[in-house]
């Protein structure tokens, strides 16, 4: 069977699963799942099917005469397809408000991981980083038959430069044409959009067959990729220990000392403020947190910076409640950082990407 072939009953009966899964942290049977999902059928019925989502890649059995766990792939559907999109109450989002704005002129940044530890009861996470700055102007000045410099002014404000020799004569007027062809090609785009075919296409656009344009790519290139590395802040890590999936202690440890270390910095960026990302267990990239879920909310930090708030706990995690509670932080964030009020109580727009379709609750 498919993924894709899960049926209506099937969903209904993961659902129930992980839902008591998240609830007991203990392998579910046949009968638990039967009277938490409402259905009309025998307790066959409901092994036969358990059988089945086993079979797909939703479910595990830890032991033979246990009940069964989401896997990975199981946690993903639910995450995707079958929660409920879960709102805040008023008394949630008058403690997050009161919480982000007793913050003001204090460490606006540690309070809100320190926030959203204590709200979701995980270790969180918080980095601001340098939005993506680009190229907006090429100036390419000739200095002799050998030599020239590239200066690039980039989107915030910035100025790059490099001095230019080589082992070969080329004329002034090259160097004007790749200058007029950089600004019209090369202004306003991701390092990923300077590719082979738009270097070919400049040199034989400027008549170009030296290698020049091939020196300036590869240095704007560089300028693109080179930026400030955001240090994440942690906070709430002690919680970790009291968490079922990691009281054992060497466990507990090697995921403490990673989230401890610089390499939170290169969790994945989000596109957007208010956007919501979810990584589960081996959807993460680093081997220290294959067992663990990662949630992660984008809040708009001003000065053309971009900030992610997030939370790292056990895959056997509540994530509609955890997604709330970030997502709601995230745009307290943006709203304070803006100078603007705090957000309204409630809970509008969520976006759970996994698979990077959006989801609205």
């Amino acid at each position: 069977m498919r993924r894709t072939d899960v049926t209506e009953r099937q969903k209904k009966i993961l659902a129930a699963l992980v839902e008591e899964y998240i609830a007991s942290a203990e392998p579910v049977g046949s009968k638990t799942v039967l009277e938490r999902a409402g259905l009309k059928c025998s307790s066959a019925t409901v092994r036969s099917e358990l059988a089945s989502l086993e079979k797909a890649g939703l479910l595990e059995q830890p032991h033979t005469s246990a009940g069964r766990i989401p896997t990975g792939a199981g946690y993903r559907l639910y995450v995707n397809e079958l929660m409920d999109r879960r709102g805040l109450t008023e008394e949630e989002t008058k403690r997050i408000n009161e919480a982000l704005a007793s913050s003001a002129g204090r460490d606006l940044f540690q309070d809100a991981g320190r926030l959203a530890s204590e709200e979701t009861s995980y270790p969180a996470l918080a980095v601001a980083s340098p939005a993506k700055a680009l190229i907006t102007r090429f100036d390419l000045i000739y200095l002799d038959s050998r030599s020239f410099i590239i200066v690039l002014l980039m989107s915030d404000s910035t100025v790059k430069n490099k001095l230019v020799r080589l082992p070969f004569s080329f004329e002034e007027a090259l160097v004007r044409r790749l200058n007029a062809a950089f600004n019209a090609s090369f202004t306003g785009i991701g390092r990923e959009a300077i590719t082979p075919e738009l270097i070919e296409s400049t040199e034989l656009g400027a008549g170009d067959t030296l290698g020049l344009a091939s020196v300036i790519a590869s240095f704007a290139a560089e300028a693109l990729a080179s930026g400030q590395r955001a240090e994440p802040v942690l906070m709430g890590s002690e919680s970790l220990l009291k968490i079922p999936e990691f009281r054992d202690s060497d466990k507990a440890h090697r995921l403490m000392s990673y989230l401890s270390g610089s390499e939170l910095a290169g969790l994945p960026s989000l596109p957007g403020s208010g956007d919501i990302k979810v990584l589960i267990g081996p959807e993460n990239v680093a081997e220290e947190l294959k067992d663990t879920s990662v949630v992660l909310a984008s809040y708009d930090a001003g000065d053309n910076m971009r900030g992610v708030i997030g939370v790292v706990g056990p895959t056997r995690m509540d994530y509609s409640k955890v997604a709330a509670k970030l997502s709601y932080i995230a745009a307290g964030l943006s709203r304070l950082l803006a100078g603007r009020s705090m957000p309204p109580q409630g809970f509008g727009k969520l976006m759970i990407k996994g698979d990077d379709t959006p989801h609205e609750g």
